[in-house]
C-alpha cells in the first residue's frame, strides 16, 4: 500500500488503523485551540470568523508538513502564551495595530526560517539555562490562568486591586462548573478532556440560559477581514525588534521543548539527537510564516500530540489525520462561535464562561515547569522567580522576560560565575538593559 511505503508503517512498528486513531486522539487534545483563539484575538480587534478560519487552515496547513516532510506525528497550531502576548501586550498593552503585530510574527516566521537552514537555532537553545528557560513558561503559564481568571468572572478588577467576583452571577457559576468539569476530565486523564469539558460546559450554559444556541454546521466564514492585511512594513517603522525577538524566542523554545519531550517519550531520539530534526523547525517556521499570511498568531509545536504518540502514533500520517480534522472544523463555525463568544455583562466587563476555564486549567499545565528549576542555586532561581512573576504583573511577557536575563546576566557577573555566561544570553541581557535606559519611559 503505497501509503504505508511512503510514511514507512514497517519500519516504525505501526498500521494504518493505529495511525487514524492517534490522528484523532491528538487533534481532540488540541482542538480547543479552535475555540479559544478566535475569542483572545477578537479582543485585539480582529474579526472572530475569519480568526476562526485561519487559525484551522494554518494549523491543517503547518500539520500537513509536519507529517509529509518530517514524518513525525507531531501537530501545529497557534500557541498559547504567543497569543496572549500578540494581544494583551502587544495590541492592548503598547497599542500597536493588529495588522503591524501580524507584521512582527512574519518576521519572526522568516528569521526562524533561517535559523533552521543555518542550523543556528541549537546554540540559542544551549545559550539560555533550563532554569530560565523553566521561570519564562511559568510565568506565561500563570499569565494564561490570570487572564482565564478574569474572564471567567471568579475574580475581577476592583479599582486598584482585583477582588473576588460575584458569584451569584450565571456567568461566573458556569465558568467555576466548567472549572470542574475540565479539571476532572484532565486528573482522569481522558483524552480530550479540555475539548470535551468545553462542549459539556457550553451544553450546560444553553440550559442555564447563559449560552446562546446558534447551530452547529453552517457557512464557513470570509477569511477576507483578516487574509494578508499583514504590515510588515508597519513593524519595521514602529521598531518593534523587541516584540520579534519575544515571538522568535517563544517560537523556538516551544518548538524544541515539545519535539524533545515526544521525541524522549515515542523513541524517536537517537543517540541524543533527532533525526530530521531540521525539517520538524522548518515545518513549524512555515507553519507561522503562513498563518500570519492568513491572519492568526505565531503557529508552533503542540504538547499534546503526546496523546497521539500515546495512542500509538509514530509516523507523519497521524499528523496528516489530524491536519484533515482541523479542515473538517472550518464548517462547524456556528457551534465554535456560540463557545467562543465573550457575554458582556457591563460596559467594559464581558465573561468568557466556556472558554476561560480551559485557560485557567492549561495555564496550571504550562506552569508545572517550574519544578525543573534549581531553586538550590540562588544565581539560577532569582531570575527565574523574577521572570516567573515579573510576566503576569507586569501583564507583559517582554518584561518578564527581561527580568530574567537582566537578573541573571549581573548576578553571575557579580558572583565571580561569568564564565557561566555566553554571548547570546549577554547581548540579550544588555540589549534589555540599554532598552530600559533609552526606550523605556
Amino acid at each position: 500500500m503505497m501509503i504505508e511505503r511512503f510514511f514507512k508503517f514497517k519500519e516504525a512498528g505501526t498500521d494504518l488503523k493505529t495511525e487514524i486513531s492517534a490522528g484523532i486522539t491528538t487533534f481532540m487534545a488540541m482542538a480547543y485551540i479552535i475555540f479559544v483563539q478566535p475569542a483572545i484575538l477578537s479582543h485585539g480587534g480582529m474579526d472572530f470568523g475569519a480568526v476562526m478560519v485561519a487559525t484551522c487552515l494554518a494549523s491543517a496547513i503547518a500539520t500537513f508538513i509536519m507529517g509529509i516532510y518530517a514524518n513525525y506525528p507531531i501537530a501545529l497550531a497557534p500557541g498559547m502564551g504567543e497569543n496572549f502576548y500578540f494581544v494583551f501586550t502587544v495590541i492592548l498593552g503598547m497599542g500597536i495595530a493588529w495588522q503591524k503585530v501580524l507584521g512582527a510574527v512574519f518576521i519572526s516566521g522568516i528569521v526562524f526560517l533561517i535559523l533552521s537552514i543555518w542550523r543556528v537555532r541549537e546554540k540559542l537553545i544551549n545559550a539560555i539555562p533550563e532554569s530560565l528557560q523553566c521561570g519564562i513558561a511559568g510565568g506565561i503559564g500563570l499569565f494564561i490562568s490570570f487572564i482565564g481568571l478574569l474572564q471567567s468572572g471568579i475574580i475581577q478588577k476592583g479599582g486598584a486591586a482585583l477582588t473576588i467576583g460575584n458569584f451569584h452571577r450565571k456567568e461566573v457559576i458556569l465558568s467555576i462548573i466548567g472549572l470542574f468539569i475540565i479539571g476532572l476530565f484532565i486528573a482522569k486523564r481522558i483524552k480530550g478532556g479540555i475539548l470535551i469539558g468545553m462542549i459539556i460546559t457550553a451544553i450546560i450554559g444553553i440550559f442555564m440560559g447563559v449560552v446562546k444556541y446558534q447551530g452547529i454546521v453552517g457557512k464557513i466564514p470570509s477569511l477576507s477581514p483578516t487574509f494578508l492585511k499583514l504590515d510588515i512594513i508597519g513593524a519595521l517603522k514602529e521598531g518593534l525588534f523587541t516584540v520579534i525577538f519575544v515571538f522568535l524566542f517563544m517560537d523556538i523554545f516551544d518548538t524544541v521543548g515539545t519535539v524533545i519531550g515526544i521525541g524522549q517519550s515515542a523513541g524517536f531520539i537517537k543517540d541524543g539527537k533527532l533525526p530530521r530534526a531540521n525539517r520538524v523547525l522548518f515545518s513549524d517556521a512555515v507553519g507561522t510564516t503562513v498563518g500570519a499570511l492568513l491572519g492568526t498568531s505565531t503557529v508552533t509545536s503542540y504538547i499534546e500530540s503526546a496523546a497521539g504518540v500515546s495512542a500509538g502514533g509514530k509516523t507523519g500520517f497521524a499528523s496528516v489525520v489530524t491536519a484533515f480534522l482541523f479542515l473538517l472544523s472550518l464548517f462547524f463555525y456556528p457551534f465554535v462561535k456560540m463557545v467562543g463568544t465573550g457575554i458582556q455583562i457591563k460596559e467594559g466587563v464581558t465573561l468568557y464562561p466556556v472558554t476561560a476555564p480551559a485557560l485557567i486549567i492549561v495555564g496550571s499545565l504550562i506552569i508545572s515547569t517550574i519544578k525543573r528549576i534549581k531553586w538550590d542555586d540562588p544565581t539560577e532561581s532569582i531570575p527565574a522567580f523574577l521572570a516567573l512573576v515579573g510576566i503576569p504583573l507586569t501583564y507583559n511577557i517582554g518584561e518578564g522576560m527581561a527580568f530574567g536575563f537582566i537578573s541573571y546576566f549581573i548576578l553571575k557577573l557579580f558572583t565571580g560565575r561569568y564564565k557561566e555566561l555566553n554571548w547570546p544570553i549577554s547581548i540579550i541581557a544588555i540589549a534589555f538593559i540599554l532598552r530600559f535606559i533609552f526606550l523605556t519611559k
